[in-house]
Protein backbone atom coordinates (compact mmCIF):
# COMPACT_ATOMS: atom_id res chain seq x y z
CA UNK A 1 0.00 0.00 0.00
CA UNK A 2 1.05 3.33 -1.00
CA UNK A 3 0.46 7.12 1.03
CA UNK A 4 1.37 10.09 -0.82
CA UNK A 5 1.07 13.26 0.71
CA UNK A 6 1.49 16.49 -2.12
CA UNK A 7 3.70 18.91 -0.99
CA UNK A 8 5.32 17.16 1.69
CA UNK A 9 8.10 14.96 0.94
CA UNK A 10 9.32 12.04 3.81
CA UNK A 11 11.51 13.18 6.02
CA UNK A 12 11.63 16.78 4.71
CA UNK A 13 10.13 20.04 6.31
CA UNK A 14 6.17 20.65 6.10
CA UNK A 15 5.08 24.10 4.31
CA UNK A 16 3.84 26.35 6.44
CA UNK A 17 0.15 26.62 4.44
CA UNK A 18 -0.59 23.35 6.48
CA UNK A 19 0.73 24.35 9.75
CA UNK A 20 -1.59 25.93 12.47
CA UNK A 21 1.26 28.17 13.90
CA UNK A 22 4.01 29.78 11.54
CA UNK A 23 7.06 31.16 12.55
CA UNK A 24 7.09 34.94 13.73
CA UNK A 25 10.53 36.82 14.76
CA UNK A 26 8.55 39.26 17.30
CA UNK A 27 5.43 37.23 18.86
CA UNK A 28 7.29 33.57 18.18
CA UNK A 29 4.22 32.27 16.64
CA UNK A 30 1.55 33.59 14.45
CA UNK A 31 -1.85 31.41 13.41
CA UNK A 32 -1.06 30.28 10.08
CA UNK A 33 -3.12 28.77 6.93
CA UNK A 34 -4.02 25.60 8.50
CA UNK A 35 -4.92 23.94 5.37
CA UNK A 36 -5.40 19.99 5.67
CA UNK A 37 -3.05 18.74 3.10
CA UNK A 38 -4.29 16.31 -0.16
CA UNK A 39 -3.35 12.86 0.77
CA UNK A 40 -4.21 10.14 -1.68
CA UNK A 41 -3.59 6.24 -1.32
CA UNK A 42 -3.29 3.49 -3.61
CA UNK A 43 -3.03 -0.35 -3.96
CA UNK A 44 -4.96 -0.96 -1.21
CA UNK A 45 -5.16 -4.87 -0.65
CA UNK A 46 -8.56 -7.18 -1.66
CA UNK A 47 -10.90 -6.87 1.54
CA UNK A 48 -10.27 -3.30 2.24
CA UNK A 49 -13.99 -1.62 3.19
CA UNK A 50 -12.92 1.14 4.68
CA UNK A 51 -10.08 3.22 5.32
CA UNK A 52 -8.62 5.47 8.70
CA UNK A 53 -6.73 8.72 8.18
CA UNK A 54 -4.53 9.91 11.11
CA UNK A 55 -1.40 12.00 11.69
CA UNK A 56 0.06 12.51 14.82
CA UNK A 57 3.95 14.45 16.21
CA UNK A 58 5.66 11.44 18.89
CA UNK A 59 7.50 14.51 19.97
CA UNK A 60 5.32 16.55 22.29
CA UNK A 61 6.82 17.44 25.89
CA UNK A 62 5.25 15.41 28.66
CA UNK A 63 5.22 17.95 30.75
CA UNK A 64 4.07 21.83 29.92
CA UNK A 65 5.83 23.80 32.56
CA UNK A 66 7.98 25.27 30.44
CA UNK A 67 6.28 24.85 27.08
CA UNK A 68 6.37 28.56 25.44
CA UNK A 69 8.05 30.46 28.36
CA UNK A 70 10.41 33.37 28.09
CA UNK A 71 13.90 32.77 28.90
CA UNK A 72 12.74 29.08 28.93
CA UNK A 73 14.07 25.74 27.11
CA UNK A 74 12.35 22.52 26.63
CA UNK A 75 15.37 20.37 26.94
CA UNK A 76 15.71 17.51 24.23
CA UNK A 77 15.91 14.50 26.72
CA UNK A 78 12.87 15.34 27.99
CA UNK A 79 9.84 12.35 28.14
CA UNK A 80 7.68 12.67 24.90
CA UNK A 81 4.21 11.60 24.25
CA UNK A 82 2.21 11.66 20.94
CA UNK A 83 -0.01 14.51 20.00
CA UNK A 84 -2.85 13.42 17.66
CA UNK A 85 -3.38 16.52 14.75
CA UNK A 86 -6.10 14.18 12.57
CA UNK A 87 -8.37 11.65 12.22
CA UNK A 88 -10.77 10.66 10.20
CA UNK A 89 -12.29 7.28 10.40
CA UNK A 90 -15.46 5.21 8.19
CA UNK A 91 -13.49 6.98 5.35
CA UNK A 92 -15.47 4.65 2.06
CA UNK A 93 -13.73 1.64 0.31
CA UNK A 94 -14.51 3.71 -2.90
CA UNK A 95 -12.51 6.98 -1.69
CA UNK A 96 -8.49 6.96 -2.51
CA UNK A 97 -8.06 10.67 -2.22
CA UNK A 98 -8.46 13.85 0.61
CA UNK A 99 -8.07 17.13 -1.58
CA UNK A 100 -6.20 19.71 -0.20
CA UNK A 101 -8.72 22.13 2.49
CA UNK A 102 -10.85 19.90 2.14
CA UNK A 103 -11.07 19.14 5.59
CA UNK A 104 -9.38 22.25 7.46
CA UNK A 105 -8.96 25.76 5.79
CA UNK A 106 -7.44 28.24 8.47
CA UNK A 107 -7.46 28.14 12.27
CA UNK A 108 -11.19 27.96 13.63
CA UNK A 109 -11.42 29.25 17.77
CA UNK A 110 -13.03 26.60 19.20
CA UNK A 111 -12.88 24.09 16.81
CA UNK A 112 -14.39 22.29 14.12
CA UNK A 113 -17.27 20.10 14.83
CA UNK A 114 -16.76 16.13 15.48
CA UNK A 115 -18.91 13.54 13.74
CA UNK A 116 -19.26 13.02 9.90
CA UNK A 117 -17.17 15.36 7.77
CA UNK A 118 -16.54 16.07 4.21
CA UNK A 119 -14.84 12.57 3.92
CA UNK A 120 -15.44 10.07 6.68
CA UNK A 121 -15.86 10.78 10.36
CA UNK A 122 -14.01 13.60 12.64
CA UNK A 123 -12.41 12.34 15.52
CA UNK A 124 -11.65 14.73 18.40
CA UNK A 125 -7.11 16.01 18.30
CA UNK A 126 -5.19 17.17 20.81
CA UNK A 127 -5.77 20.53 20.45
CA UNK A 128 -8.75 20.22 22.61
CA UNK A 129 -6.51 19.91 25.34
CA UNK A 130 -3.90 22.06 24.63
CA UNK A 131 -6.28 24.89 24.19
CA UNK A 132 -8.60 24.04 27.52
CA UNK A 133 -7.12 27.09 29.47
CA UNK A 134 -7.40 29.84 26.84
CA UNK A 135 -10.74 31.82 27.02
CA UNK A 136 -10.69 32.63 23.35
CA UNK A 137 -9.92 29.80 21.91
CA UNK A 138 -10.80 26.58 24.11
CA UNK A 139 -13.47 24.09 22.69
CA UNK A 140 -13.72 20.57 21.13
CA UNK A 141 -10.78 20.51 18.14
CA UNK A 142 -12.17 18.00 15.47
CA UNK A 143 -10.53 16.75 12.09
CA UNK A 144 -7.25 18.56 10.70
CA UNK A 145 -5.20 20.93 12.42
CA UNK A 146 -1.73 20.70 11.72
CA UNK A 147 1.54 21.36 13.80
CA UNK A 148 2.40 24.21 16.04
CA UNK A 149 5.59 23.02 18.11
CA UNK A 150 6.67 24.54 21.07
CA UNK A 151 8.91 27.24 19.57
CA UNK A 152 11.61 26.78 22.77
CA UNK A 153 11.44 23.12 22.03
CA UNK A 154 15.38 22.06 21.32
CA UNK A 155 13.77 18.84 19.49
CA UNK A 156 12.81 18.85 15.50
CA UNK A 157 8.85 17.64 15.15
CA UNK A 158 7.75 14.81 13.25
CA UNK A 159 4.77 14.20 11.97
CA UNK A 160 3.35 10.85 10.80
CA UNK A 161 0.88 10.90 8.18
CA UNK A 162 -1.04 7.22 7.99
CA UNK A 163 -3.37 5.84 6.04
CA UNK A 164 -5.17 2.25 7.67
CA UNK A 165 -7.07 -0.29 5.41
CA UNK A 166 -9.39 -2.10 7.70
CA UNK A 167 -11.64 -4.90 6.83
CA UNK A 168 -14.61 -3.32 8.48
CA UNK A 169 -17.47 -0.76 7.34
CA UNK A 170 -16.94 1.48 10.05
CA UNK A 171 -15.01 1.21 13.64
CA UNK A 172 -18.50 1.96 15.48
CA UNK A 173 -17.23 4.96 17.03
CA UNK A 174 -19.49 7.73 17.74
CA UNK A 175 -19.10 11.28 20.45
CA UNK A 176 -16.20 12.71 21.29
CA UNK A 177 -13.21 9.77 20.09
CA UNK A 178 -10.13 10.91 20.25
CA UNK A 179 -6.47 9.12 18.98
CA UNK A 180 -6.44 6.61 21.72
CA UNK A 181 -9.75 5.25 21.13
CA UNK A 182 -9.20 4.93 17.08
CA UNK A 183 -5.99 2.98 17.61
CA UNK A 184 -7.87 0.45 20.06
CA UNK A 185 -10.86 -0.08 17.77
CA UNK A 186 -8.43 -0.50 14.85
CA UNK A 187 -6.76 -3.50 16.89
CA UNK A 188 -7.53 -6.73 14.52
CA UNK A 189 -8.79 -4.79 11.59
CA UNK A 190 -6.09 -3.65 9.63
CA UNK A 191 -5.14 -5.31 6.93
CA UNK A 192 -1.97 -2.76 5.76
CA UNK A 193 -0.77 0.51 6.42
CA UNK A 194 1.57 3.48 4.87
CA UNK A 195 3.18 6.41 6.08
CA UNK A 196 4.96 9.88 5.02
CA UNK A 197 6.46 11.85 7.62
CA UNK A 198 7.15 15.66 7.85
CA UNK A 199 9.48 17.57 10.31
CA UNK A 200 8.11 21.07 11.85
CA UNK A 201 9.46 23.32 14.08
CA UNK A 202 9.22 27.26 15.29
CA UNK A 203 12.56 27.65 17.15
CA UNK A 204 14.78 29.78 14.89
CA UNK A 205 17.64 27.88 16.11
CA UNK A 206 15.96 25.03 14.09
CA UNK A 207 14.75 26.25 11.33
Amino acid sequence: MKIEVQGIEDGQPIPEKFAFGVYNAESHMSFGPNRNPEVSWSDAPAGTRSFAVIMFDPDVPSRADDVNQEGKTVPGDLPRVDFFHWLLVDIPASVNRIPEGHDSDGVIPKGKDHGPGPTGVRGVNNYTQFLAGNADMAGTYAGYDGPCPPWNDELLHHYHFEVHALDVDSLGLTGEFDGNDVREAMKGHVLASARVTGTYTLNPDLR
